[in-house]
């Protein structure tokens, strides 16, 4: 059998994991509607900002971290792009550089401030899976790292783009706290490989403080963020806001029992339902936002 000497193209596609671009765009949207500015004459750079947020600095920390991930892969998940071959060589090293660079092209042609946002989302995917840092070794560093990237960056790089400059306090806080609650959920995305992080010294929240007392610390860090957004917006008047996330909050509080009763198989499932109520509540704050900078 002959060995490649160039990556599949569908091969590529899947080491840059289209299904993990939602969170920072659906992220960027709220930042944008968070600015409370018309979208008329801004498209290009809208469109330029929802490609860096999910196909670029999102695709870019994929690659980074199945290169680095790839000798793990060659036992656990022989099929994936870079063990199996598919990509061959260093190509996943070569993908993952060109990925940083075009990136940071498309980020200062955007604009400054947008370009130093980028920087500081491409410091952090490199962080998280090269040595020496690896951030995530260790749960608390890492899902940190992904909490900011995934939420906090692209939020703040959605604001950039339609003001075109730096956003006020108040955008800088939501983003903020919608981050630290992103901790949570990646704390939740960790219990699909407990076995596999602890026989590989991976130090994963379930596998340090055990899989009851990570789901309790995951479901506590996702609500208490949103309680400050809670007061924020009823201290901002608005109240109406406040109710909307009041009743997220609520349906995920209803749903957490069923989580805590058995974390390893129902984490998934909070996963897809929780998670979703969360960045519901996202927008709805991301609106409020709006209608205030709109309104003063």
């Amino acid at each position: 059998m002959t060995q490649r000497t160039f990556p599949q193209p569908r091969a590529v596609l899947t080491l840059l994991k289209p299904i993990t671009w939602f969170a920072p765009m659906w992220a960027f949207g709220c930042g944008a509607v968070s600015s409370g500015l018309a979208t008329e004459g801004r498209w290009l750079t809208i469109v330029a900002g929802i490609v860096l947020a999910g196909p670029l600095v999102c695709a870019t920390s994929q690659a980074v971290n199945d290169w680095f991930d790839r000798h793990v892969d060659a036992i656990n998940e022989p099929d994936r792009p870079i063990p199996s071959g598919r990509i061959p060589g260093t190509w996943g090293l070569f993908i993952g550089i060109g990925w940083t660079l075009l990136s940071m092209a498309v980020a200062y042609w955007i604009g400054i401030e947008v370009f130093w946002a980028a920087c500081v989302g491409l410091a952090f995917a490199w962080a998280y899976s090269a040595p020496p840092l690896r951030f995530k070794q260790n749960g608390w560093l890492g899902n940190a790292a992904v909490g900011i990237c995934y939420e906090g960056l692209p939020w703040l790089t959605g604001a950039m783009v339609m003001i075109g400059g730096t956003p006020g306090w108040e955008i800088f806080t939501i983003a903020g706290l919608y981050s630290v609650g992103a901790h949570g959920i990646m704390t939740l995305n960790d219990f699909k490989a407990i076995e596999g992080d602890r026989e590989l010294g991976v130090r994963s929240l379930p596998v340090q403080l055990g899989a009851g007392r990570a789901a309790r610390l995951a479901c506590l860090v996702m609500a208490a963020p949103q309680v400050v957004v809670i007061l924020l917006l009823l201290h901002w008047d608005s109240p109406y806001y406040a109710i909307g996330v009041i009743g997220v909050l609520l349906a995920q509080y209803l749903l957490m029992p069923k989580l805590l009763s058995d974390p390893e198989k129902y984490a998934p499932w909070y996963n897809a339902t929780g998670t979703s109520l969360y960045v519901s509540g996202m927008l709805v704050t991301a609106f409020a936002l709006g209608a205030m900078r709109s309104a003063g």
